[in-house]
């Protein structure tokens, strides 16, 4: 395995032809990082074993749908030396991990190197451009279901544009990503966007705790409901805060939390495009329960309830769905309960984890 970044003579030997290296190459790393291949020279930095089936049997993209690419030859390694010769580094490591990973990045990444953040939460970017002052940080956001559908293989179970942050020195990426065949928008709005998705990743632990695809758990009133509470909290704290989420679907954000409500037969019909999701499709909180993995439960609800606070707002759901997360942690895998929606939302109501 290739453990060390691969020189090249000229940092202009590949003229039209970003160097891109992926750090924290999980499922949505890989997805990026396998995408992008296709129109620019992609390193992927990730745990050993996982570098080691990429190495071995090349990556297999699947989905929307029946859609599927192999990918084969990419250069892999597991430590940031290996983003030396990058000249944009995408970062997708969980936020728990941002401020160790740009500490290790911040001795190799050359002059003119573009960090993009792909990761849940509100914070990362500025964590990111704490650490790595002298360097250009831009906010990104993955709207769509990425999970590990086998070794070396990851599954895109839902559809939607890749989000960056807007500025020129994007523009070279933004054209390999379409060249790639990733739907991109870059965008003015990133504070905003990144609100949108936190409030709409609060589904994420509903959803892990479910135990279900996540068109089945969306298409169950009792857990929509659990979900509208945990918006309703996260809408009240933006408002107190000053921050307006962006509408990046049909309905705008103060609206959902009334949708979520519907009758199951309402729902299904008023909110289709939302459950054009396949059967593959569950949320990356479920898959690191599955597997054993620290969640990202303080970076989801753990925000809305800080936010809560700091404006002496109550956040109950929020509260009550992170200490149940924090359960499902402690007991490993395969060993968490499955709530069914109605026991789950009567424990909201309990305040019982």
């Amino acid at each position: 395995m290739r453990r060390e970044p691969r020189v090249a003579a000229s940092r202009d030997a590949a003229v039209g032809a970003p160097r891109i290296a992926v750090l924290g190459a999980g499922s949505v790393g890989c997805h990026l990082g396998g995408m992008l291949a296709a129109a620019a020279e992609v390193t992927l930095i990730g745990r050993p074993a996982a570098m080691a089936e990429v190495e071995r049997d090349g990556l297999t993209l699947t989905g929307p749908g029946p859609a599927r690419r192999e990918v084969r030859g990419l250069t892999v390694a597991t430590g940031a030396a290996a983003a030396a010769a990058a000249d944009f580094v995408l970062v997708t490591v969980k936020s728990a991990d941002t401020r160790t990973a740009a500490r290790e990045l911040a001795g190799h990444l050359a002059p003119g190197a573009v960090v993009i953040s792909f990761q849940n939460g509100l914070h990362n970017p500025e964590v990111l451009r704490a650490e790595l002052p002298g360097h250009r940080v831009l906010a990104g956001m993955v709207p769509y279901n990425v999970v590990r559908s086998g070794p070396a293989a990851v599954h895109q179970g839902s559809g939607g544009a890749l989000m960056v942050e807007s500025a020129p020195v994007a523009r070279p990426f933004a054209a390999a990503a379409r060249a790639g065949g990733l739907r991109l928008e870059l965008r003015a709005d990133m504070p905003a966007v990144q609100a949108a998705k936190l409030l709409m990743n609060l589904n994420n632990a509903v959803n892990a705790l479910s135990g279900l695809p996540l068109r089945e758990q969306l298409g169950t009133r009792a857990y929509r409901a659990c979900l509208a509470r945990c918006q309703r909290e996260a809408l009240a704290a933006f408002g107190a805060a000053g921050i307006a989420p962006a509408r990046l679907g049909p309905v705008p954000p103060r609206w959902t939390p009334l949708l979520l409500g519907l009758p199951d037969a309402l729902f299904r019909r008023v909110a289709a495009a939302s459950l054009r999701i396949d059967a593959k499709a569950r949320s990356s909180m479920w898959e690191d329960l599955e597997r054993g993995r620290p969640t990202e439960i303080d970076s989801l609800q753990g925000e809305v309830i800080a936010l809560a606070a700091r404006y002496g707002l109550p956040a109950p759901a929020n509260t009550r769905l992170a200490a149940l997360v924090r359960e499902a942690e402690r007991a490993g895998p395969g060993a968490a309960r499955r709530w069914p929606g109605p026991e789950l939302l009567a424990a909201l109501d309990r305040g019982d984890a």
